[in-house]
């Protein structure tokens, strides 16, 4: 049987396109996994797309829009504690896609000049990203709830790190959201007296 010209959406597309990278990563991503997986020819991708890079860098600045609009809305919280626990829900909800977004710095420098101009778009927004992000690390830190001596790199390391804590427990996912909270907040110490 013949896979067929066929037609696809880009939402078909692009959910096809994050779980084959979810599962092979950028290394094994190629367009006859993505043709298999929308039951299609790779000759219906090459219409649209030149080469894998292309299409991925295209699904990386869709999503990479997609959590711009969400954490700018974080300014909407006035205090740092409601800025964490909001930064915490859009991390969450976005898991999987941070994973992704990090194939980034696997794409090579390409001849290609959609490919650089979406590179270029992704970086700014990157850097963007990192504006808001230091801008709540400081809020931290100026409403002294947040050490001076850490610098704001490894306090959101350590806060975007928490999402890649497997879930073993298998608790809902708000309860897992609190418990990540309260560790980020208090620590595993126990507060001696």
């Amino acid at each position: 049987m013949m896979a067929r010209e066929g037609k696809f959406t880009k939402d078909d597309l692009y959910k096809a396109t994050n779980h084959l990278l979810l599962q092979y990563g950028y290394a094994g991503f190629h367009f006859g996994l993505l043709a298999k997986k929308l039951d299609i020819s790779r000759a219906a991708l090459y219409k649209y797309f030149d080469n894998k890079d292309e299409l991925i860098t295209e699904y990386m600045e869709f999503e990479m829009q997609r959590f711009m609009q969400e954490l700018e809305k974080i300014k909407k919280f006035p205090n740092f504690e409601d800025q964490l626990d909001y930064l915490l829900g859009v991390i969450f909800k976005y898991s999987k896609i941070h994973q992704i977004l990090s194939m980034v710095f696997q794409i090579p420098k390409s001849d290609h000049p959609k490919v650089n101009e979406t590179l270029e778009q992704l970086e700014y927004k990157h850097g963007k990203m990192y504006t808001y992000l230091n801008d709540f690390i400081q809020l931290g830190k100026s409403e002294k709830l947040l050490k001076h001596e850490f610098p704001n790199h490894l306090i959101l390391g350590f806060i975007f790190q928490t999402v890649n804590i497997p879930n073993h427990s298998k608790l809902p996912e708000q309860e897992w959201k609190n418990l990540m909270i309260q560790f980020l907040r208090h620590g595993m110490f126990v507060e001696r007296s």
